[in-house]
């Protein structure tokens, strides 16, 4: 059974079925329905047009659920025959999919499942456990949001900003169980980038490859993470980080920056690097003032000052990070760096523990943990 083709014409069945007339809760019910009938009876009769197959039991689904319900009986009779099997429309409706699963009524995480279940095909089942919740909780999260966007109009024009705001969610959201997350972040993206050409479409595209092309890189047999600097550098991916520059390079030569590009630019220093020690932090500084200029993030400003202390010299760093709220998410891990290239060790290790119990993931903790306990073993001998 070839799943990534199921997922892949997802999108295109929904929206046909949308187009027909059925409601996106129900539509996106029946292609569910025949995605799992499509796994059954593929495998020992694959048919000769995928899409037209998915297509059709799907319109069956939805005629059967809608004449088994009375309370919907004048939306049957406006429905009372099946099309003839044919050809389908080529109309790629991913596009406005997308943007009906980045509805701005929808909370992030709900956006997030919704874009999963109907433009990535993902299973209720799968998306869970993905996010490591119950079947259940992702099931009402995703029929809520499905509520939400019944009534809007298929057709009204959307927001790209959002979109790629969600496709963003989703790739941070990583990794984990059955679903490859950041792997579905950026085949989702990869629509989206053949669907619409839009320079932060691109830009975000080039920021997942680069990010992603490290991947292998960033944990060790173990499982505790790998800083940056401390990466097997001949373990990233050389084909996706030539792919992320040269669709970096082409977004940055229309001269419409936005957020994405300006953080895939950052990216593409660090992957042009052919050792930590040679990564060009004054260009790196230069393009993060670009981006507080964008987007006035303190997010950004608090990498910035990282990548300042490493052009300028710690101190530097420090001073900009103290112009900072010190509640930011782990502003005490950096200013624990800073000390320590600093030489200030007893201060650094200090921090380190503290950082650890801020820690936003068990997998930062350990290291932050693992980073006090080896200065504090250089202390002590």
């Amino acid at each position: 059974m070839d799943e990534a083709l199921l997922r892949s014409l997802t999108p295109g069945v929904l929206g046909i079925l949308v187009r027909r007339g059925a409601g996106f809760a129900a539509a996106e019910d029946a292609v569910q329905d025949a995605l799992v009938e499509a796994v059954r009876v593929w495998p020992a009769a694959p048919p000769r047009d995928a899409k037209g197959w998915l297509v059709t039991v799907a319109w069956r689904r939805f005629l059967d659920a809608t004449r088994s319900d009375a309370a919907r009986r004048r939306r049957e009779d406006r429905v009372e025959e099946e099309p003839a099997a044919g050809p389908v429309p080529t109309a790629d409706d991913t596009l406005q999919l997308y943007f009906l699963c980045a509805h701005p009524s929808l909370t992030p995480s709900s956006a997030v499942a919704l874009t999963l279940r109907a433009v990535g095909g993902l299973t209720t089942r799968q998306i869970a456990r993905a996010y490591l919740v119950p079947e259940a909780t992702m099931a009402q999260r995703i029929s809520r949001a499905k509520r939400t966007v019944s009534g809007v109009r298929f057709d009204r024009p959307g927001d790209v900003a959002t979109v790629l705001r969600v496709l963003y969610l989703v790739f941070n959201e990583g990794y984990s169980g059955d679903v490859d997350l950041a792997a579905e972040a950026v085949r989702l993206t990869q629509q989206l980038a053949a669907s619409v050409d839009h320079p932060e479409v691109a830009g975000l595209l080039a920021l997942m490859l680069l990010h992603h092309a490290r991947r292998a890189a960033r944990t060790a047999p173990d499982g505790s993470l790998v800083p940056l600097a401390e990466q097997d550098r001949t373990r990233w991916d050389t084909a996706a980080i030539s792919e992320g520059v040269a669709i970096l390079q082409a977004a940055l030569a229309r001269d419409r920056l936005g957020e994405f590009q300006a953080q895939a630019a950052v990216a593409a220093l660090h992957a042009d690097a052919p050792t930590a020690a040679e990564t060009d932090w004054v260009q790196i500084v230069e393009w993060y003032d670009e981006l507080a200029a964008l987007t006035d993030n303190p997010v950004v400003r608090l990498n910035r000052a990282v990548a300042v202390g490493e052009a300028d010299g710690p101190r530097a760093g420090l001073a900009a990070l103290a112009a900072l709220d010190d509640s930011l998410p782990r502003h005490t891990a950096a200013v624990a760096y800073l000390h320590e290239r600093a030489g200030d060790l007893p201060e650094a290790a200090r921090l380190y523990a503290e950082a650890a119990h801020r820690a936003p993931t068990l997998a930062e903790r350990d290291h932050l943990t693992r980073q006090a306990a080896r200065l504090n073993t250089r202390l002590n001998t």
